[in-house]
């Protein structure tokens, strides 16, 4: 059974830095890519970044320059959102998503960031 844990969310002050840690378990098929995305109160669900298997790498617009998607290089399966200069508008519930080879999806339970002072 598969299973992603997200970790390290919390409650920040603006233009502080929280890093976020998604640990995929249970997934012996290759990962195609994984993404962090999240959601707000009363908003859509919205895609905050993406790592491919290559490496390659993208952001939404709102986050670029602030944040940094990496895999865990000692660790395959864990992946890492680094956010820096946080906002009160980056608050959301923050979410990994797993996309397998076979196009299976999988989703983590959600950590709560919260940027306020």
């Amino acid at each position: 059974q598969v299973q992603l844990v997200e970790s390290g969310g919390g409650l920040v002050q603006p233009g502080g830095s929280l890093s976020l840690s998604c640990a995929a378990s249970g997934i012996r098929l290759s990962i195609r890519s994984m993404s962090w995305y999240r959601q707000a109160p009363g908003k859509q669900r919205e895609l905050v970044s993406t790592i491919s298997s290559s490496g390659s790498t993208n952001y939404a617009d709102s986050v670029k320059g602030r944040f940094t998607i990496s895999r865990d290089n000692t660790k395959d399966t864990v992946y890492l959102l680094q956010m820096n200069s946080l906002r009160p508008e980056d608050t959301a519930v923050y979410y990994c998503n797993i996309i397998s080879n076979s196009l299976q999806f999988y989703w983590g339970q959600g950590t709560q960031v919260t940027v306020s002072s």
